[in-house]
């Protein structure tokens, strides 16, 4: 089955990321906003303390943080973000995230082409 997304990748569309980023009590919940070819886009929500370990990915993404504060670790140093924050991460960096408070970020993800 393929992903669904919030916004259909074949027409114009507009939603609120306040709305579908609603807090969570315990876990981290992810939703797809846009799947193509070319893009994805991912709406996360953390619980304060909830992470997710060290790990890569072949994609260019960029992470924009929309509330709260978190600690990213990127290629094994940490740098605190918090919303308004945009982070850059290049293909096959190592890095890691966890949530010092309630945080929700918005991950773009461009594939290798």
């Amino acid at each position: 089955m393929k992903p669904t997304s919030l916004l259909d990748p074949g027409s114009a569309g507009t939603i609120s990321l306040g709305d579908v980023g609603q807090g969570v009590g315990h876990g981290i919940v992810s939703r797809t906003v846009l799947a193509t070819p070319e893009l994805r886009s991912v709406l996360f929500s953390f619980a304060p303390e909830q992470t997710l370990t060290e790990h890569t990915s072949t994609s260019r993404a960029l992470i924009q943080i929309l509330s709260g504060e978190c600690e990213f670790s990127v290629d094994g140093k940490p740098r605190l973000l918090k919303a308004g924050d945009v982070l850059h991460l290049p293909p096959n960096v190592p890095h890691a995230v966890r949530a010092t408070t309630a945080m929700s970020m918005l991950l773009v993800l461009a594939p290798p082409r």
